[in-house]
């Protein structure tokens, strides 16, 4: 199942992307209107006679035509886990860590696929891209065992963790350098776990202007999901909706001389997940 956020007249709502089409959950008798509020009141099961109820709907919209928003609009947490791919702590010049290393973005940093990315007027130098695997929790998670873990996993997105690299290495806590206006695009849709083979076998990668710059697999990640939500819930309850950005592979902008500029296009591909595209535009 493939869940979308879209704007409309009153607001985000969401809806079942079917191909091309969204069947906005409006029109099924849904327990919410929202992404988040359907996790909240959805479990496995419910979801599924959800999309059942989907294809048999005749009334449709393209999603060609519409707006997309972040699949989840108003999450309560974005955790951002950094150097979890060995190969980008190396090229970062930072040590191996012992245990996973997170940061928070908030809700403002949101955006869409087929929105843009701002950069900041003050701070426009050194904007990177990072490729990376959202989890979206589904189910209230507290003190789970990694045993357990993926079934407190509602699905899986395509997440790019912007970073003003500037603005990032003046404090050593990260956030101020990563928690700007349109710095989490994620999206296009949350494919539910059902549908996800393997959330530690999907190749990601990124490409600007067509041009792939980044490449990598969750087959390397140092702190797997199951083990990422563990953790996190040892310390904080998870939430239906909280977002979980689990690191990225080497070949960032950082590392190669190459930051965002306007007018450039970005994509950030997961195989199974789809592509988030972003316009990059100057304040």
């Amino acid at each position: 199942m493939r869940l979308v956020s879209f704007q409309t007249g009153d607001g985000p709502a969401a809806a079942v992307q079917l191909g091309d089409d969204l069947v906005p959950v409006s029109t099924l008798d849904a327990p919410a209107q929202t992404v988040r509020g359907l996790l909240a009141a959805c479990d496995a099961a419910s979801l599924r006679e959800l999309q059942m109820r989907a294809e048999q709907e005749d009334k449709r919209i393209a999603l060609a035509g519409v707006t997309l928003h972040a699949p989840i609009t108003d999450p309560q947490k974005i955790i951002c886990i950094g150097l979890n791919y060995r190969d980008h702590a190396e090229e970062s010049g930072q040590d191996i860590p012992t245990a996973p290393m997170w940061f928070a973005k908030f809700a403002n940093s949101l955006t869409g696929s087929g929105r843009e990315i701002v950069l900041p007027a003050a701070h426009s130098e050194y904007v990177d891209y990072e490729a990376e695997l959202a989890l979206v929790i589904g189910r209230v998670a507290r003190n789970v065992s990694a045993g357990e873990a993926l079934s407190y996993i509602a699905g899986a997105m395509p997440f790019n963790d912007v970073s003003a690299r500037d603005l990032q290495l003046q404090n050593p806590l990260w956030t101020s350098g990563k928690a700007i206006d349109t710095f989490a695009p994620c999206g296009p849709a949350l494919v539910t776990l059902d549908e996800i083979e393997d959330l530690q076998d999907l190749g990601l990668r990124t490409r600007i202007n067509g041009e792939r710059l980044q490449e990598g697999s969750t087959a390397n990640l140092i702190f797997g999901p199951a083990e990422l939500v563990a953790w996190l819930s040892r310390t904080m309850t998870l939430l239906p909706g909280d977002i979980i950005a689990t690191g990225t592979p080497a070949g960032v902008g950082a590392s190669q001389g190459r930051f965002l500029r306007d007018g450039d296009t970005v994509e950030v591909e997961i195989d199974g997940l789809g592509t988030l595209v972003n316009l990059v535009r100057s304040e």
